[in-house]
């Protein structure tokens, strides 16, 4: 029974290892794609964003409402008592006077001219609503990045945990062929005490394995909006640029951080003409219209005046002058901010370039090396039927096997979230540019609901009550 059980089981724990290291992924439904999508659909953090641009779109709409004239109204009513006494040769006398009186009036003021300072506003909120639409890019992308990294993180914590189960099994096999080899004398207690260690070393490491594929579901949770299910096998590799100064050229035109500066320039370009215009004189138009009525008499008065105002300052403590110059220095410090940025992007796409054509390579040098190990493998385990090898021979070698398999699960994963890192290096790890099949926000749309600055009782003010409603932000 010795010597034939023992062959047995250790062949068929060597055939175990090595399909458990070639054996493929059952075919499921959900793809990466899946879970892009759905990360996208039910990010908290992209909707926090885009109300965070629909603010900045009711900048431009505020800017612009500047321009219009403010008509307002004002309503007043007075009582008043009045006792008053006299004294004269003939005595004294008190009279009481009681009287209610009520004014209404009408006013309005327009602007007509301040050197083009308001026009110029509505011109640098633009620019903000532009460089807030950039933003909102970025975070689109870390939404998807976070996507990738939480679907590849719990296929490799998946494909660790049924790695590390069969290593149990299959020492549990050696483990019986060494007590088997014991009993008949071929081996010391020592083979089968190594065997033990190993055995629990093995469960340590699944267990291990278990605890890591929870903490991968729950991240995956966080990134992507619910549960994982099971899995697919990702599909190739996403193709980016073949060099790496392609690559830098992409980002320079694409990548969401430089045009969120550029436009932060152009804001602060028109926030130095804004401040030169404060300096200057400004024009409006007013008028009122009012009336007061005496409940007590049959007295009562109608005003109404029309006027153009001229102001402008003549000294104000320096103030003006410290305006402009922050102004001239909040340019340039954004001025400085985009070549930060555009030499910060170009860094991180070289060290993304970099990085992919690194796990590339380590991926192809485990492939080799799990090859080589299990070659090796079966090598021992052959001799050490023939009696050539210990049994803490066949132990290494399977170890040997299983590190360069748990190797090369991560070294998969790594060189697929290195493809996508790179993309978002360059400024593409978007929905349209991944083709992904969802229903895009479209940051322009409200935009031009609000351009004009609709009033609240216009028909297109309630419109948009409809859509902010919609939205559920009522």
């Amino acid at each position: 029974m010795g010597i034939s059980n023992f062959r047995k089981r250790l062949a068929a724990g060597g055939l175990a290892v090595v399909m458990g290291a070639v054996a493929p992924v059952a075919a499921s439904a959900e793809t990466l794609a899946d879970a892009l999508v759905s990360a996208y659909n039910n990010s908290g953090l992209l909707n926090q964003y885009r109300a965070v641009l629909r603010a900045a779109d009711e900048d431009v709409a505020a800017a612009v409402a500047d321009l219009r004239p403010v008509i307002g109204w004002t309503a007043d009513m007075t009582y008043s008592r009045t006792r008053s006494r006299s004294s004269s040769l003939f005595g004294t006398s008190t009279s009481t006077n009681d009287g209610t009186s009520v004014t209404v009036g009408l006013g309005m003021e327009w602007l007509l001219w301040d050197g083009g300072k308001t026009k110029l506003s509505v011109e640098a909120q633009k620019e903000a609503v532009l460089s807030t639409r950039a933003a909102l890019v970025g975070v689109e992308q870390n939404v998807l990045i976070q996507a990738v990294d939480a679907y590849m993180s719990v296929r490799s914590a998946s494909e660790t945990v049924a790695l590390r189960e069969n290593n149990v099994r299959v020492i549990t096999e050696e483990l019986r062929a060494a007590k088997d080899r014991f009993d008949v004398g071929e081996v010391t207690r020592t083979d089968v005490a190594q065997a033990e260690a190993r055995l629990a070393a093995a469960r340590s490491s699944y267990a291990q394995a278990q605890g890591d594929l929870v903490t991968a579901r729950e991240y995956f949770k966080a990134a992507v909006g619910r549960n994982p299910g099971a899995l697919t096998p990702p599909p190739m590799v996403p193709a980016t640029a073949k060099t790496m100064s392609e690559a830098k050229a992409i980002a320079v035109r694409n990548h969401p951080d430089i045009a969120q500066a550029q436009h932060e320039v152009s804001a602060t370009e028109l926030g130095v003409r804004i401040a030169a215009a404060s300096a200057g004189p400004s024009v409006s138009l007013s008028s009122s219209l009012g009336m007061v009525e005496n409940f007590d008499s049959t007295h009562f008065a109608k005003t109404g005046s029309v006027g153009i105002d001229v102001s402008g300052p003549i000294y104000s403590g320096g103030k003006i002058s410290a305006l402009y110059r922050k102004a001239i220095a909040n340019r340039d410090a954004a001025r400085s901010n985009l070549l930060v940025t555009t030499q910060n992007a170009e860094r991180e796409v070289g060290t993304a370039f970099s990085n992919m054509r690194v796990t590339g390579a380590a991926r192809a040098a485990f492939e080799q090396q799990v090859r080589a190990a299990t070659v090796a493998f079966r090598g021992v385990r052959e001799e050490a039927t023939l009696g050539a090898r210990t049994t803490l021979d066949v132990l290494n070698a399977e170890q040997e096997l299983l590190d360069a398999q748990a190797s090369l699960i991560a070294a998969r994963n790594n060189e697929y979230v290195a493809a996508y890192a790179l993309l978002q290096a360059m400024g593409l790890l978007t929905t349209e540019h991944l083709k992904l099949n969802v229903q895009r926000y479209d940051p322009v749309a409200y935009y031009n609901q609000v351009k004009r600055a609709p009033a609240a009782n216009s028909p297109q003010g309630r419109k948009l009550d409809r859509v902010l409603q919609g939205l559920g932000k009522k």
